[in-house]
């Protein structure tokens, strides 16, 4: 039966029809008047394509720190407590700002988007990320092209940088002040920070040092990859070359206070 079937028939000269609006007979219907929001809030599919770009290159970082794959093969999440980075997450992907709001147990507000997807499921596994993977990732097979912006991602995601003054010959020199700018990488897994030091040395030259907490009771050892003055410097001066890429605000702005402080660095 073809789909314009009921063109021309009527409840008089068709029983089918008849039999439809009997069916239909006393049920009200509510038009309702779509708007943008409404349909950006429905709609649940990514744009982004499943390829690699600087843009799937940072969205790999974000998801190798802060996103988790789901046992069941389908579902994905990405958990921050930062707002604009799971915007700038489900942004990047293309997909529907949609996210829920949960509180820490310190009542501080944490945000987490949980969608499926298993065409981009699927496309991250031979990547390098796995269910329950924040102690046992290692490398990621990324272009080498497109390290920075993956970079970029795991330091928006685990990393943090460190910036302040002191006086590093107190003895000699007491009012002699040096400001440090350090960049850290932050993981559960050395693997994945070992393979990322070595990365960032054979890609872009750079130096760090891998620094080890040692586990506390009913803990896991925990890694650090740091970044000097001078590599941080110009790493970051690498992730932030773009002012249109992908970011996270707040980090971005000790940079780039740094910078206004010093213009020649």
């Amino acid at each position: 039966m073809g789909k314009n079937w009921a063109k021309g028939r009527t409840a008089a000269t068709d029983p089918r029809i008849a039999r439809s609006a009997a069916a239909h007979r006393g049920l009200r219907y509510t038009r309702h008047i779509s708007t943008e929001r409404d349909r950006r809030l429905r709609g649940g599919r990514r744009t982004l394509a499943l390829q690699w770009s600087e843009t799937m290159a940072y969205i790999v970082g974000l998801m190798a720190t802060d996103g988790c794959l789901w046992s069941d093969g389908r579902h994905l999440s990405f958990d921050s407590n930062d707002r604009q980075l799971v915007e700038t997450f489900l942004a990047g992907l293309g997909r529907p700002n949609r996210y829920r709001t949960v509180k820490t147990r310190n009542g501080h507000d944490h945000f987490q988007a949980v969608f499926g997807d298993v065409e981009f499921y699927r496309w991250l596994v031979p990547i390098g990320l796995t269910p329950r993977k924040s102690l046992s990732i290692g490398a990621l097979d990324v272009p080498t092209r497109l390290l920075v912006p993956l970079a970029r991602g795991l330091f928006d995601g685990d990393g943090h940088l460190s910036n302040f003054v002191h006086a590093p010959t107190r003895a000699s020199a007491p009012k002699y002040l040096y400001e440090r700018l350090w960049l850290y990488f932050n993981s559960g897994s050395r693997a994945h920070l070992e393979w990322l030091r070595a990365q960032l040395k054979d890609v872009a030259g750079l130096e760090s040092y891998l620094e080890v907490q040692k586990a506390r009771p009913d803990k896991n050892e925990f890694y650090r990859l740091k970044l000097g003055n001078h590599a941080s410097r110009r790493l970051l001066a690498m992730f932030y070359a773009d002012p249109s890429a992908p970011r996270l605000e707040r980090k971005w702005r000790v940079w780039d206070e740094y910078r206004r402080r010093h213009p020649d660095a």
